[in-house]
């Protein structure tokens, strides 16, 4: 996979917004069983939760797919006359841009005590659902284990130009950046992103990154965790030449995401859409993340990982408070250097 040029990718963006506007535009169904779900997680996943949820309860659940930011943005656009009654993320910061407008009811407290507080915003306007760490995959061939970096912060450095890629124009890429901006601050955040721009390569997404990788042209790449052990317990067709290296001590490159849920306060489907966040955090909806196939991370009711994956706990990732990650900000810091 080619790096794509910096500039191709945010136009490819901007047409996703545009079509995505166009196709949820119209109302939801006033069946009170039945929820409209604007749905950036991975649609997988989240048709799992969905089916679970309708055998347990005879509830109905309709997804309207997009990316984090474009259905954020849409949420905001669309305000007290969105169809949504419930929105799923993979990241953080779409959460807390709806937020941030006023846009979530509160929380049932049910819900949100299966939660441990780490792994929800302080606010109690929304909660996490699932969990993803930041890593640096990198091809066993071109780098000695004791070569690697010890912190994110070194890839801005020299000795990395030309040697690792990332997935630039996504939301998971911009989560990550978002968290650094959070524990280090503006002045070292537009510093390390105009190293980026001199170091690294663009990629459409995490899986490109990690194919590249695997090719050896970059070096390295910083990706979610899940995507190497997707492709690892499958054919291994795109990460069979590399490994990963988790940056942990607290680094920001040991930046876990929180991937988030909230209720429309203007869902007329109150009752029924809270219900459907309980089941995703309870035991049952956090079983559905262990036992099925997109390795994320649970974070709720004390069920455990995959047994495939390092525990959370030993990943010794920073704390952030996901209603403090800023997507508007690291928008304008990615586009001052360049990489947007």
């Amino acid at each position: 996979m080619k790096p794509v040029r910096w500039k191709s990718l945010a136009a490819g963006l901007t047409v996703a917004v545009a079509a995505l506007s166009l196709s949820a535009c119209s109302n939801s169904s006033d069946d009170a069983n039945e929820i409209t779900v604007y749905n950036a997680q991975h649609e997988s996943l989240t048709k799992e939760w969905a089916d679970a949820f309708t055998e347990q309860t005879g509830i109905k659940v309709t997804l309207r797919q997009g990316g984090d930011t474009a259905l954020g943005n849409q949420l905001v656009a669309e305000g007290a006359a969105s169809p949504a009654d419930v929105f799923l993320t993979e990241n953080s910061p779409a959460m807390a841009l709806v937020e941030n407008a006023g846009l979530f009811a509160d929380l049932d407290k049910q819900t949100l005590d299966q939660v441990p507080a780490q792994y929800r915003p302080s606010t109690g306007k929304w909660t996490g659902i699932a969990a993803r760490s930041t890593v640096f995959v990198y091809n066993k061939n071109k780098v000695p284990a004791d070569q690697l970096p010890a912190s994110l912060l070194d890839l801005a450095q020299p000795q990395w130009k030309g040697r690792w890629g990332a997935g630039v124009s996504g939301a998971d890429f911009q989560a990550i950046v978002a968290g650094l901006l959070a524990l280090k601050g503006e002045d070292v955040t537009r510093a390390w992103l105009k190293g980026m721009k001199e170091n690294a390569a663009a990629f459409p997404n995490n899986v490109a990154t990690m194919k590249a990788v695997n090719s050896a042209s970059p070096d390295g790449g910083v990706i979610y965790h899940y995507y190497w052990y997707r492709d690892q317990a499958n054919t291994k067709e795109s990460s069979a030449d590399t490994a990963l290296h988790y940056f942990k001590n607290q680094d920001p490159g040991a930046f876990v995401s929180i991937s988030g849920g909230g209720v429309l306060k203007s869902s007329k489907k109150q009752e029924t859409a809270q219900k459907f966040l309980a089941f995703i955090t309870g035991k049952a909806g956090q079983e559905v993340l262990r036992d099925g196939t997109s390795m994320e991370y649970p974070v709720a009711s004390d069920v455990a990982a995959n047994p495939a994956l390092p525990p959370l706990a030993d990943l010794k990732a920073p704390a952030v408070d996901p209603s403090e990650l800023d997507a508007k900000k690291v928008t304008a810091l990615m586009t001052e250097a360049g990489l947007l």
